[in-house]
């Protein structure tokens, strides 16, 4: 399922017009971009915790040429599903 396809479905099981349901998909991501930027947590109780987890770094090889490389530390964006999450997927 890609985005608009969530739009049509949320839109035909509420009632309500497709441009109003993808302004409010937009604004919740766009708030969980901004809330992950700075380092904070977002936790949807029931559905999981969006987070930001620390990559060191480390020495990487490249593959055409079998060069030697540094990866540099990074921040990168993670999902922790929740327990009715895991119950439903179950």
């Amino acid at each position: 399922m890609n985005k608009t396809d969530l739009v049509n479905n949320i839109s035909e099981k509420n009632g309500l017009a497709k441009k109003d349901v993808e302004a409010v998909l937009n604004g919740f991501l766009g708030e969980i971009t901004e809330a992950l930027a700075k380092g904070d947590k977002v936790q949807l109780i029931g559905f999981g915790t969006f987070e930001t987890r620390k990559r060191s770094g480390r020495t990487g090889r490249n593959p055409q040429t079998g060069e030697t490389i540094n990866i540099a530390e990074s921040t990168v964006p993670a999902f922790k599903a929740g327990n009715k999450l895991k119950e439903a997927v179950n």
